[in-house]
């Protein structure tokens, strides 16, 4: 049987949401699978992930095939990165101490990345805020003005 690790889609029209499952390769998108092993939600920023790394790095060590999309998640999430580590660990190529640092490492730098991101959009919906105060602040100002320009007008005349 082949084993593939694929997303089911789920969620309403225009809003999909999608499973990350481990499914026979012949069963429909949505249809049967064997296992449910994450979640992955595009339409956030950044996009939500979230995965038992452990039971799919059991899937894909027996022998489970990710689709494309799926391998992007998973390498993401580090997942590929262990299985990589993982099968050097059992060529004798590095210590499983070796291999636990530099997972650890790299997952250190992962979380620094997606921090700076999320500033960097926080710091940029602050600015559009500020530039919008501020032309409101201006276009009011100008109403002011042409208020009081009529007002002194008619006061001239009499």
């Amino acid at each position: 049987m082949a084993v593939k690790i694929r997303l089911a889609r789920r969620g309403r029209k225009k809003l999909a949401m999608y499973d990350i499952v481990v499914a026979d390769s012949r069963a429909p998108r949505d249809g049967r699978f064997i296992e449910k092993i994450g979640i992955y939600n595009p339409n956030t920023d950044p996009a939500t992930v979230e995965v038992n790394a452990e039971r799919a790095l059991y899937w894909l060590m027996c022998g489970a095939q990710p689709t494309d999309t799926a391998r992007n998640l998973l390498s993401e999430k580090g997942v590929l990165l262990r299985k990589h580590l993982q099968v050097g660990v059992m060529k004798g190529a590095i210590t499983q101490e070796q291999a636990d640092a530099r997972f650890n490492e790299w997952l250190a730098a992962k979380q620094a990345k997606i921090e700076a991101k999320k500033e960097q959009l926080q710091a940029s919906k602050e600015a559009a805020k500020k530039l919008q105060l501020a032309a409101e602040t201006k276009i009011k100002e100008a109403r002011a003005e042409a208020i009081r320009q009529k007002q002194a007008v008619p006061e001239e005349t009499k």
